[in-house]
């Protein structure tokens, strides 16, 4: 503990001299001296509590200009900043530690969790057929107290890496060059606005949100699909059962940022169509750069190995005429799928984000038809004693896609109960419907009588809804959000959109509204 604590407090070091640097050649010497002052003093009040330093803090601050306690604040809000990266190197590298340690497997690992799974009898047929009902989906909101820019946190996210590199011995000129780069990250913080000059709207919470995705889920996630395989096969070895681990995608990922319009009036039809764009866009983004490489690393040749029948009719589809590649079925069958992907992200998102040149194809009709492509793939080398590649990209970009699919996450939608009453009472009213012999007034009925109004209106074939009717804004605006949704459905999939979440519910008809 220690020795942790120790290189932790070198860490802080570091990066307040880096920064102490910084200032003081942005602000100058005498900001920069008061800065040192404070500091010095605050610490030494803090461990020894001397009433001179306490006076001493106070005669500096009461003195400063407003724009020198401005430069003041910053300075001690980004050494926080700084010193928390350090923090978090701490807990990683502690966590690191713990992992290396092979006498004792960490409590809640996968590898402790299927030991103790196998010492109570549970056999790993058994453990697989528990993910084949397994559901878990994390979801992401647009939390309102998340105060620190985009461009501050890629700031953090590059310092923290930088620190990372300090893990490996360097050599002088290695860590001249790392303390380089360092001090260009931080005097760009230093230099980046702390705060926003506006309120983030939805858009800058969806594209926040994408930022999450490429920064984290679209690499985490199949790493955490890889582990778990990896595991199942270990405890297979000496299972009787010797049938393939099976990992169905029971961790996928949901959202509420664009779909939840519970007293956010900004969410609307267009914003639903937009974060699904924005989601679309960027995992299609994903797959063309994943495949792309594959299509530079899968180099495997005829005249050393074999291919299945299945790969080579994909690789005849290729419409790769290169001679380069004739004895190069995997590369010329990738550079077949990169096609049909790039068209079926142009259809999708009305733009060409493919990275490289490609040939007209047809656009893959679903997920799984892309998936399929890859598992052709994937049997061929395992056909053909190959399968120790299939680890290196294939198998993960085939896990992307089960899990992320043509939307990236699934969109749940939501709004207060209040304004479902509101709209049905509207749509009754307009439809001019009876009920028990008398014209709807839905709000003023009671409860029964609303439920059993509702239930009889489910059985009913014909629409409540008439394009010749004129609607409130209120109305027409959660009209389009259902309509905006069958839209994404049909284009995106079904897994785009598979919940719609009703707010502030206290009776049956809240919820059949």
């Amino acid at each position: 503990m220690k020795k942790t604590n120790s290189e932790q407090q070198q860490d802080i070091r570091l990066l307040g001299k880096i920064l102490g640097l910084g200032i003081h050649e942005s602000e100058g010497k005498p900001i920069f001296d008061v800065i040192e002052t404070v500091r010095r003093s605050a610490v030494s009040f803090r461990r020894e509590g001397n009433i001179h330093d306490s006076e001493v803090l106070l005669d500096k601050i009461s003195s400063l200009s407003d724009d020198e306690a401005n430069i003041l604040s910053r300075a001690f809000s980004y050494f926080l900043h700084l010193a928390n990266l350090a923090e978090d190197r701490d807990q990683n590298k502690r966590h690191r530690r713990i992992q290396l340690d092979k006498k004792n497997d960490p409590a809640g690992s996968f590898k402790s969790t299927f030991l103790k799974l196998k010492e109570k009898g549970i056999s790993t047929a058994q453990i697989r057929q528990f993910f084949t009902q397994a559901c878990i989906v994390p979801v992401l909101t647009a939390h309102p107290t998340e105060v620190q820019r985009k461009s501050t946190l890629d700031l953090h996210r590059e310092i923290a890496r930088c620190l990372s590199l300090y893990d490996s011995p360097l050599t002088e000129e290695e860590q001249a060059e790392l303390e380089t780069e360092l001090a260009g990250h931080i005097k760009t913080l230093w230099l980046t606005r702390m705060l926003r000059f506006n309120k983030l709207m939805v858009d800058d919470e969806i594209e926040n949100a994408i930022a999450y995705f490429t920064n984290t889920f679209l690499q985490a996630i199949p790493k955490l699909y890889a582990r778990l395989n990896h595991y199942l096969g270990a405890l297979q070895e000496n299972d009787s059962d010797s049938s393939p681990p099976i990992l169905p995608a029971f961790l996928k990922m949901g959202s509420w940022i664009g779909g939840d319009r519970d007293g956010n009036p900004n969410v609307d039809a267009s914003t639903l169509k937009h974060a699904l764009l924005r989601q679309s866009t960027t995992v299609f983004e994903y797959y063309l750069g994943e495949v792309h490489l594959l299509g530079s690393e899968l180099s495997l040749s005829t005249s050393l190995t074999n291919v299945s029948e299945a790969l080579q009719a994909l690789s005849d589809l290729s419409p790769d005429q290169s001679r380069h590649r004739i004895d190069e079925p995997y590369r010329r069958a990738l550079i077949y799928v990169y096609a049909r992907l790039a068209a079926t992200a142009r259809l999708l998102t009305k733009q060409n984000i493919a990275i490289r040149h490609t040939h007209q194809a047809e656009p893959y009709s679903s997920p799984v038809t892309f998936a399929n492509d890859l598992e052709i793939i994937i049997d061929s080398l395992r056909q053909n004693q190959a399968s120790s590649v299939i680890p290196l990209r294939l198998q993960g970009l085939l896990q992307a896609v089960r899990v992320f699919g043509f939307h990236l996450a699934t969109l749940d939608l939501r709004q207060s109960s209040d304004v479902h009453e509101r709209v049905i009472t509207e749509l009754y009213k307009r439809a001019a419907i009876t009920f028990k012999n008398r014209p709807v007034d839905y709000a003023s009925l009671g409860e029964e009588d609303k439920v059993e109004l509702l239930l009889a209106e489910l059985n009913q074939s014909r629409p409540l809804v008439s394009v010749w009717q004129s609607y409130s804004e209120e109305t027409s605006k959660e009209l389009d959000i259902l309509r905006a949704a069958a839209f994404v459905r049909k284009h995106y999939g079904k897994q785009a959109i598979q919940q719609s979440i009703v707010s502030h519910t206290e009776t049956l008809s809240d919820l059949l509204e």
